[in-house]
């Protein structure tokens, strides 16, 4: 059956409350509440964003740019300068430090992986420029270096499809292969965490192998074909995201093999060709990532512009899909 279970967070906006429910996939108040130079709303100015993307490794990561680009729009009262990292960590530091010199009056960015952040968030801290985190979150110890995180509860997901695979697919024997994220990164982190600890307490769980397919199909087909070679007894693939459950689609079968049937594959994010597959039967369960970021990124720096504050963790709403529910949902699904 599908799981849905509503995490929603709201921010107070001086005294208006901003509720939060529609997102995609921690810390504390810091300095520099305010922007430094004028309001976005009644004196005509913009206010400027600076955005640093992970890349565009995938469907979900094109639907959350979108988002962020169609809402933070000249129209809606932003400014956005936006930079493509190419899925490495010294182009964000490099475009996060084009924005403070730049002197933008705000800057988030998703970042590539958890570590090394801190030097580059005190350079904006310093320059007094309140810094968003999206989707993904950093190891900082020093929480004062950026406003909040908002996105999704990897951990969470993890623990569903784990839950999801336990209760439906566990109930004999089974392999699993791993095909995980980007190394180092929160969601390839935090989901592998979860679903282990959800799986760790079903003898009939096993995971026979584990490798990185970066949250590519290409990359998820050539690990799921080496995988094939290597484990020819092989029931479930557990995909971090869609993209590398969609490229062992691929490699399944190439193998002569039926995904769905002979090898059972879930996922995480749902995003359109994700979805395809689940109503046709190909993939069996995934959990919503949702890449809609855009709109509470905006309420987030208007509420901050305007001196409020916003919690330092908003959770993200994400639902969970069977085969019904996948047919149910296409045809008015924006990602």
């Amino acid at each position: 059956m599908v799981s849905k279970k509503l995490r929603t967070r709201s921010f107070a906006a001086g005294i208006a409350v901003l509720a939060l429910g529609l997102g995609a996939c921690a810390g504390s108040s810091g300095s520099g509440d305010g922007a430094t130079s004028s309001s976005g709303d009644g004196g005509g100015d913009l206010i400027s964003v600076g955005f640093s993307q992970v890349g565009s490794e995938s469907g979900w990561r094109a639907a959350n740019t979108k988002s962020i680009q169609d809402t933070l729009t000249k129209d809606a009262g932003f400014d956005l300068s936006f930079s493509d990292a190419q899925q490495k960590q010294e182009n964000q530091i490099q475009a996060i430090r084009s924005y403070i010199a730049k002197g933008v009056d705000y800057i988030a960015f998703s970042p590539v992986v958890e570590s090394g952040w801190d030097s580059v968030l005190e350079e904006a801290k310093q320059a007094n420029i309140p810094v968003i985190l999206t989707d993904r979150a950093v190891d900082s110890k020093d929480t004062s270096l950026y406003k909040t995180f908002i996105g999704s509860d990897f951990i969470e997901e993890g623990k569903r499809v784990g839950e999801w695979v336990s209760d439906n697919l566990g109930t004999e024997p089974i392999n699993v292969v791993e095909l995980q994220g980007t190394t180092g990164s929160a969601p390839a982190i935090d989901r592998k965490e979860g679903f282990a600890d959800a799986t760790k307490d079903n003898p009939n769980i096993k995971i026979i192998a584990s490798e990185t397919g970066n949250f590519t199909r290409a990359e998820g087909k050539t690990v799921m074909e080496g995988f094939l070679q290597a484990y020819p007894d092989i029931d479930v693939v557990y995909a971090h995201n869609d993209d590398m459950g969609l490229g062992a689609i691929e490699a399944i079968e190439a193998a002569g093999k039926v995904p769905g049937k002979d090898i059972k594959i879930v996922s995480i994010d749902g995003v359109k060709d994700g979805m395809t597959a689940l109503s046709e039967g190909k993939i069996s369960y995934i959990v919503e990532c949702n890449p809609l970021l855009g709109p509470d990124l905006a309420k987030i720096i208007k509420t901050l512009h305007d001196g409020g504050t916003v919690e330092p963790r908003i959770v993200t709403h994400d639902d969970a899909f069977d085969q019904a529910a996948a047919k149910e949902a296409l045809p008015t699904r924006q990602y």
